[in-house]
């Protein structure tokens, strides 16, 4: 089974954490703070789980999930997350992250602009629109209806195969909206955003998506 590395281990990464090692995968968890603050999460997870820094969770990870703040984005270890899928969780709050100039005027998003940070990596959006508490209690078998789906979106299409697959194993339905430029439509304050919806739901959400430079 594949390894999942995990730069940022707070609320959506630690559910991810449990996620990946309740379906098989072992998990490689890291954060800002050091392996040791961990260790009562990997105590938790097992034996499948173990603490290390940002560049061994990126070397280490089959697949490798970047959930920290934005600003963190700019420590982010670019050589041992070459060729990788790199899951883009991240949103953009400028009370939190400050005030970003290509993501006010919106001539970027979120993950495009951490494409461009990790340039040789294949990023792909997925799990930033489902609260953290719901990662672990709304996944359902596959076929069971009105199951919750959640976007995947990625400029390489065999990433955004891999990470859907991901998304099913873990209990939702996979919704891909294609390149990392559509991710603005599930950005904060869009239809679609952390509220549950099935395909159907979500599809009609993304349709109705408005540009905040357009309100």
């Amino acid at each position: 089974m594949a390894t999942i590395g995990l730069i940022g281990s707070g609320h959506i990464g630690s559910q991810l954490a449990r996620l990946a090692v309740a379906h098989g995968y072992d998990v490689v968890l890291s954060n800002s703070r050091g392996p040791e603050t961990l260790a009562g999460l990997v105590a938790e997870l097992g034996p499948q789980a173990r603490a290390a820094t940002p560049a061994e969770a990126a070397a280490a990870g089959d697949l490798v999930v970047v959930t920290t703040p934005l600003a963190a984005e700019a420590t982010l270890p670019v050589a041992e997350l070459a060729g990788k899928i790199v899951i883009d969780t991240n949103n953009y709050y400028p009370q939190r992250d400050g005030h970003i100039a290509e993501l006010d005027d919106e001539s970027t998003t979120v993950a495009e602009r951490l494409q461009a940070i990790l340039p040789t990596s294949k990023v792909v959006k997925a799990f930033n629109h489902i609260g953290a508490a719901a990662l672990t209690t709304e996944g359902q078998s596959s076929g069971t209806p009105g199951r919750r789906a959640l976007i995947v979106a990625g400029d390489d299409e065999e990433a955004r195969a891999r990470v859907a697959e991901l998304i099913d194993q873990f209990g939702f339905d996979p919704l891909d909206i294609g390149p990392l430029a559509e991710g603005w439509r599930i950005q904060r304050d869009t239809p679609g955003y952390v509220h549950r919806m099935d395909v159907a739901q979500l599809r009609e959400a993304l349709a109705a998506a408005r540009r905040y430079r357009d309100m």
